[in-house]
C-alpha cells in the first residue's frame, strides 16, 4: 500500500489526470500529503496538499499573489475570458480586491441575506412539490442547480423569463478554468462571456433608468455604490455580476448535490441527521469539508519564499489543493470519515483570510434550508442509477444524479 501511495505521488501530473482520479481524487491527495506535500509538477508549478501550508499561503497575500494576469495571459491570450477572469473579485490583490470586495459585501449584508429566507423556502418547497409528483427525479437538474440560479437571479433582479441561459453560461466560463482546456472549451467560455456581457449591459441600462430597492436588489446597490461615492467601474460592475452568478451557482449546486449523495453512502449519518434536524449546520460544514465544491486555488509567488523546506523563487506558480487540506489528519481526526456532528471543523472550502468567499453566508443558508427540507420531505430517497460526475478537477460536483422517492 505504501509503495502504491509513493507511486501515485511520484506520477502525479495535474495536466494528465486519469478517469480514476476524476472519480475519486482523495487517495492521490493522501499520497501527495504523505510523500510529496510540496510537489513540483512537470510544468514547474508546485502543488500543496497540507492544511498548514494552505493557511500560510492564504494569509500571506504579499508573497502569495492572487493576481492572475501573468498566469492567464499565455492560457487565454487577449480574449474576453482573460478580461473576465482578471477583472473579477477573486483573481485580484489588495487594494483593488479590497475595494471591490467591500462593495460586494455591502450588497450581500446579513440583512439582505436574512431578507431572502422566506422566498428561498418558498422556492425550495415548490421544487419539492414538483419532485413529489414523480417516481424518479434528477437531483441536480430538478433541485440542486435550480436553487442558486433563482437566488442570484432574485438578488440581481433578473426577470424570470430571462434566466434560462444563466446556468449554461456559468458552466462554460468556469469550465475554462480547468488546468488544461481544449479549443472547443475555450471557444465556449469566450462565447459565454460575450453573451453574458451583452445581456448584462442591457440589464444595467434598464436598472439605471429604473433603480430597484438597494436593500434587496444587489445590482442597484452595486450601481449606486457606497455613500462615500465609491463605485465600481463599468467593466468591474459587469464582470463582478458574472462572478457573483458563477461563484454562487457552482458552489451551492455542488454543496447540495455532493451532500445528498454523500448521505446515501453513510446511511447511519443520514438517519442521524433525519432524527436530529438541529444538526443541519454542522452537517453542512462537514459536507463542505468532505467533498469541497471548489477543490483547487492558485497563487503566484511574488517574492522568494520557503515552504516545507523547499525554496521557491518569485514567479513560481502554486496550486492550493483544498480537497487535500480538508482531509489532513493533522487538522481533522478521522479525516476520511463523514460525521454530521463534527466540531470543530475549520475546513477551507471557502478559503480563509482576505480572499475568504464573499458569498459563504448565502451558500450556507441555501445549503442548510435545501438539504434539511429535502430530508424532511423525502427521508427514504435513494440513488436510482449511477451518478455522473462533472469531469472537472477544480470544481467537484455532479452533472446528473438519478434518484427515486422510495416508499
Amino acid at each position: 500500500m505504501n509503495g502504491h501511495a509513493r507511486e501515485l505521488a511520484d506520477g502525479f501530473d495535474l495536466e494528465k489526470l486519469t478517469a480514476d482520479f476524476y472519480a475519486n481524487p482523495y487517495p492521490t491527495y493522501r499520497a501527495l500529503r504523505e510523500h510529496a506535500p510540496v510537489k513540483r509538477l512537470p510544468n514547474g508549478c508546485y502543488f500543496l496538499t497540507r492544511y498548514d501550508d494552505l493557511i500560510a499561503a492564504y494569509k500571506n497575500t504579499k508573497t502569495f499573489s492572487s493576481d492572475k494576469r501573468k498566469e492567464f495571459l499565455p492560457k487565454y491570450g487577449n480574449s474576453l475570458l482573460y478580461e473576465h477572469h482578471t477583472t473579477s473579485l477573486v483573481f485580484n490583490d489588495p487594494p483593488a480586491h479590497t475595494r471591490v470586495r467591500r462593495l460586494i459585501m455591502g450588497a450581500l449584508s446579513p440583512r439582505a441575506i436574512a431578507g431572502i429566507e422566506p422566498d428561498l423556502i418558498a422556492l425550495i418547497d415548490s421544487l419539492l412539490d414538483r419532485i413529489a409528483t414523480k417516481d424518479r427525479f434528477e437531483l441536480i437538474g430538478d433541485f440542486a442547480s435550480a436553487i442558486p440560479v433563482e437566488v442570484i437571479g432574485n438578488l440581481l433582479d433578473v426577470p424570470h423569463d430571462e434566466r434560462e441561459p444563466l446556468r449554461d453560461w456559468s458552466l462554460a466560463i468556469l469550465g475554462a478554468l480547468e488546468p488544461v482546456i481544449a479549443k472547443d472549451a475555450f471557444d465556449r467560455g469566450n462565447d459565454a462571456v460575450k453573451d453574458f456581457l451583452a445581456y448584462l449591459e442591457t440589464l444595467v441600462e434598464r436598472r439605471r433608468a429604473k433603480p430597484g430597492n438597494p436593500e434587496r436588489d444587489v445590482l442597484t446597490r452595486l450601481i449606486q455604490g457606497e455613500d462615500n461615492g465609491e463605485r465600481l467601474t463599468a467593466k468591474e460592475l459587469l464582470h463582478n455580476c458574472i462572478f457573483l452568478l458563477n461563484a454562487g451557482h457552482e458552489t451551492t449546486t455542488n454543496l447540495i448535490g455532493n451532500g445528498l449523495v454523500t448521505l446515501t453512502q453513510y446511511p447511519e449519518q443520514q438517519q442521524r441527521l433525519i432524527a436530529q434536524p438541529e444538526l443541519i449546520k454542522t452537517a453542512v460544514e462537514e459536507m463542505l469539508r468532505y467533498e469541497s465544491s471548489n477543490q483547487l486555488g492558485n497563487r503566484m509567488i511574488v517574492e522568494e519564499t520557503e515552504l516545507g523546506g523547499i525554496k521557491m523563487p518569485a514567479g513560481t506558480l502554486v496550486t492550493l489543493c483544498i480537497g487535500a487540506a480538508n482531509r489532513d489528519p493533522a487538522q481533522f481526526p478521522n479525516p476520511e470519515g463523514f460525521d454530521v456532528a463534527r466540531t470543530p471543523n475549520r475546513h477551507l472550502a471557502f478559503g480563509t483570510g482576505a480572499h475568504q468567499c464573499a458569498g459563504m453566508a448565502l451558500a450556507r443558508l441555501e445549503g442548510a434550508i435545501a438539504i434539511s427540507r429535502f430530508l424532511a420531505r423525502f427521508p427514504n430517497y435513494a440513488l436510482d442509477g449511477e451518478p455522473v460526475r462533472g469531469g472537472r478537477v477544480r470544481f467537484r460536483g455532479f452533472l446528473s444524479v438519478p434518484c427515486s422517492i422510495s416508499a
